[in-house]
């Protein structure tokens, strides 16, 4: 069930190998299988549902977790309010709107909503 403030999607970066070689390896490894969204993006649904990104405009260095809300506007008020620093304002993608943030720790985490 989707709920504002849930841990809803994990992004991984690709760029240091292709996609068909991280796509094998974890075929390979652990049996999982892919939904492709163009030649840049992989998404996964092995538990946690969640993408590989080659392009090195999109792609996160670090693993990005993704929250999920139900109003995008009032969680972003809501980051902000407590500290967070907005580094990416909200954008449309293939499946909805996100924003990304970073925590006073410095990780950067998204944001997404229908």
């Amino acid at each position: 069930m989707k709920k504002t403030g849930k841990i809803d999607y994990l992004e991984m970066s690709a760029t240091g190998g292709t996609l068909d070689s991280v796509k094998a390896f974890y075929s390979a490894a652990f049996s999982w299988s892919f939904q492709d969204y163009g030649p840049t993006y992989s998404a996964f649904d092995e538990g946690l549902e969640g993408g590989f990104q080659t392009d090195g405009t999109e792609a996160a260095a670090k693993p990005l977790p993704v929250l999920y809300s139900e109003n995008l506007e009032d969680t972003l008020a809501a980051v902000e309010n407590a500290g967070g620093k907005i580094v990416r304002p909200i954008f449309s993608f293939p499946g909805g709107r996100r924003f990304h943030f970073t925590d006073p720790a410095g990780n950067e985490l998204a944001v997404w909503g229908e």
